[in-house]
């Protein structure tokens, strides 16, 4: 006889395989439901960089086309000006001309012979003038037949022959950024210790203290040579450091400013909190290259594909392009006042401090999972991800560091209060040298190697 067949080990592995298993579908459509959403939301935005970038060119080609408009009738105005004037000339000399003629054929008509005479010299005079101008006047440069035309500027005959295609569609593609686990083993009761994973390996070996002793440290950015800038509210300034944590320089005359982004170029931006205005600023010039207006608040920031992702508190989570400046809403969900944002492959990641908690979104602002844990991390700052989709987050009232896995059901705490950690805000991860950045809200900041 069999007995307690349901209750056995291997019963209880099924259950929990096939949950797993119908789980993981669950996460699979899903994954595949946000792929379409992000290829329809791709094709809408290519249509409209292409929409744009057509009516500049149009607009150019407008100008250019009213430039020579008005130079060829400029050109007509003044010729038929001098034309005219000429006219008016021979005209009058028409006129003196057939005064002569009538003049002689009066005198041919009724002056004496003396009469005749005399009047011969004079008529004569007066022919060799006529005479004389005519030869000038025809032999001028006045009398030469003026032609206008347009000759079309080589370049665009080009463009029309050998310019083909408006552009070209890239695919790309990304491996799945979610772990799948083998939930079934056929190699049944063996029960074998779970392998680690990139997750569970994430550890900090600290390399650097920074003695700043700044006040409302909010941001912070890596620049490719290792520098480091900072944005502190208490002064509405950025401070440059150097790689070894000694101070280069500090942006001044640049406005309020909340998170620093670096976005290319030797240029950072920063956000300015309540000020409707984010700043495009040349580290190397040390001034204010360009201002994007964009019409809310704007706190946490992050960058992707030269486009700007910036926290608009009750607006939302935004994206405004660098290039042309167009705004995009990505959520619609409301912002906390001091939200920040990092993104990581297709995936958001945002900071809720009135919440305490995380959420991962797409870019078509649905939710993917929410990190709700307020015993062990609570109001939530600065938040960074890793180059393996590690969500690295700075709890200020908790003063702690933890780490998220990118599917959000794992987390660990790295830092607390002993390793120096008090009120922490700001934490920065640099992909290109596996670095993590910490800073606190008051005092030390502190660099970490991730190992």
């Amino acid at each position: 006889m069999i007995h307690n067949v349901k209750s056995s080990t291997a019963f209880l592995e099924i259950e929990h395989a096939l949950s797993g298993i119908a789980e993981d579908i669950k996460i699979l459509r899903i994954n595949c439901e946000g792929n379409l959403a992000s290829i329809a939301e791709k094709r809408k935005i290519g249509e409209l960089e292409i929409q744009q970038f057509r009516r500049k060119i149009d607009a150019h080609l407008d100008k250019l086309q009213d430039h020579i408009l008005k130079e060829i009738k400029a050109v007509e105005e003044k010729k038929s000006s001098q034309i005219r004037e000429l006219l008016t000339s021979i005209m009058q000399k028409e006129t003196e001309t057939l005064g002569i003629k009538i003049n002689f054929q009066n005198t041919k008509r009724y002056a004496s012979d003396l009469q005749t005479f005399f009047a011969i010299k004079h008529i004569e005079k007066d022919i060799t003038k006529e005479n004389n101008y005519i030869q000038l006047i025809s032999k001028s440069e006045q009398m030469h037949q003026i032609d206008i035309s347009c000759r079309i500027n080589t370049a665009l005959k080009e463009f029309i022959a050998t310019v083909t295609t408006f552009g070209e569609v890239l695919i790309s593609s990304n491996s799945l950024n979610i772990s799948i686990e083998n939930k079934w083993n056929k190699q049944a009761q063996i029960s074998l210790p779970p392998s680690r994973t990139i997750f569970d390996n994430v550890s900090l070996k600290l390399k650097q203290t920074i003695q700043t002793n700044w006040q409302a440290v909010r941001g912070c950015t890596f620049l490719p040579d290792g520098k480091m800038v900072f944005s502190t509210i208490s002064t509405q300034l950025a401070r440059v450091l150097k790689p070894d944590g000694s101070s280069e320089f500090d942006l001044n005359n640049i406005g309020p400013v909340w998170d620093v982004v670096y976005t290319g170029d030797n240029d950072v931006a920063t956000t300015s909190g309540n000020k409707n205005q984010i700043k495009i600023i040349d580290v190397e010039k040390r001034k204010v290259k360009k201002t994007l207006n964009v019409n809310s608040a704007n706190n946490g920031v992050t960058i992707k594909n030269e486009k700007l992702i910036y926290c608009a508190r009750d607006q939302g989570l935004k994206m405004i392009s660098l290039s042309d400046e167009s705004i995009t809403t990505i959520s619609t969900s409301n912002m906390s006042f001091q939200a920040y944002v990092n993104t990581q492959g297709d995936k958001l990641f945002y900071s809720n401090e009135e919440n305490h908690n995380v959420t991962c979104i797409n870019f078509q602002g649905k939710t993917l999972w929410t990190f709700n844990e307020s015993s062990t991390l609570k109001y939530p700052f600065g938040i960074s991800v890793d180059n393996d989709g590690n969500v690295f987050v700075a709890g200020t009232h908790s003063h702690n560091l933890i780490v998220i896995s990118s599917d959000g059901r794992r987390y660990r705490q790295l830092l607390s209060k002993k390793d120096g950690l008090d009120s922490p805000t700001v934490v920065e991860y640099d992909q290109s040298n596996n670095k993590l950045l910490v800073a606190n809200n008051f005092g030390n900041t502190f660099v970490y190697e991730v190992v």
